[in-house]
């Protein structure tokens, strides 16, 4: 018997797209309803929870400044760095003028909560660092800080202010207030730090006046120069030739104070010496100079 041999599949044809009529299409046309979000009010609970979450987010820079600061004052770096300049560039990244920039903004910040005339009800407060530099750096009174956060509040329509207007506002307020720089280059002066943590461990010290702005001066000390504003100044109000021959103590102190790898017994007579604001020395200090000097070879630079 010869079997029957299999049938070859053909494929389906493809049935033709049938165009509909437009009113078939508009039938096919589905409409989705949207229903409407209801609004419901907030009970308390949920109104102080947001206000609180709010506030966080707005003064995240206020909290950042608090923290930094408690941990430089309870010197919680201790553990694993010399100072608390060194953690918080290993820790955070930060420099110096950063880290000090964020405190003193959380001190501005303070400042205008407690100066605003409606203890800030009323008024925006602050939401970023940005807009508190240029008051940090004026080192304006408390008052006038938050008298010059008002004002920019005003200006920017009730609004929170950009740093350039808080800054234009400064700069009128300081235009306004403007007193005299009362010293003069070559001034011997003793550094007042107060509230300026970039003086911290300097009290005491003295220096010369190496150049006099509007509103600060830069005073070189045996390890440095520092550029403060004149209410961190008090002069000794010595005579002139009193002030060439601290000049001369200034310059010898800080050739050694550049020698490198000397003796920490040098590091104790240049503080003892930093901080002997008058112009003499005695005669067992101007010995112990004379010696030191001797010993790295800078009586010899002296001389030529």
């Amino acid at each position: 018997m010869t079997p029957t041999p299999p049938r070859k599949k053909t494929a389906a044809a493809s049935p033709k797209p049938t165009r509909k009529h437009p009113k078939q299409e508009q039938a096919d046309v589905v409409t989705v309803e949207v229903a409407a979000v209801e609004v419901s009010e907030l009970t308390q609970e949920e109104q102080r929870d947001r206000l609180l979450l709010e506030q966080k987010v707005e003064t995240a820079f206020y909290a950042a400044g608090k923290a930094l600061m408690e941990l430089r004052v309870r010197r919680l770096y201790r553990s694993t760095h010399k100072t608390f300049e060194e953690y918080c560039r290993d820790r955070f990244g930060y420099s110096r003028d950063a880290v000090y920039l964020k405190m003193s903004a959380t001190s501005v910040y303070e400042n205008i909560q407690k100066y605003l005339p409606t203890i800030g009800r009323q008024i925006p407060l602050p939401s970023s660092e940005r807009q508190l530099r240029s008051v940090a750096k004026a080192e304006l009174e408390p008052a006038q800080q938050a008298t010059v956060w008002q004002q920019a509040v005003q200006e920017a329509g009730g609004k929170i202010p950009s740093g350039r207007i808080v800054q234009s506002v400064v700069d009128k307020i300081r235009e306004r207030t403007k007193i005299p720089n009362p010293f003069r280059e070559g001034e011997i002066c003793i550094l007042v730090p107060k509230d300026n943590p970039d003086l911290r461990g300097k009290g005491g010290c003295w220096g010369v006046i190496t150049h006099v702005g509007d509103y600060s001066c830069t005073v070189q000390t045996w390890d440095g120069d520092y550029t403060v504003k004149i209410e961190h100044l008090k002069s000794l109000e010595l005579l002139d030739n009193d002030c060439k021959f601290m000049q001369q103590l200034c310059l010898r102190l800080r050739q050694l104070n550049a020698v490198a790898n000397r003796d920490k017994a040098v590091g104790w007579l240049l503080q003892g010496l930093g901080k002997q604001a008058k112009p003499y020395l005695s005669a067992l200090q101007a010995r112990l100079l004379g010696v030191v000097e001797r010993e790295y070879g800078l009586d010899r630079k002296q001389k030529k």
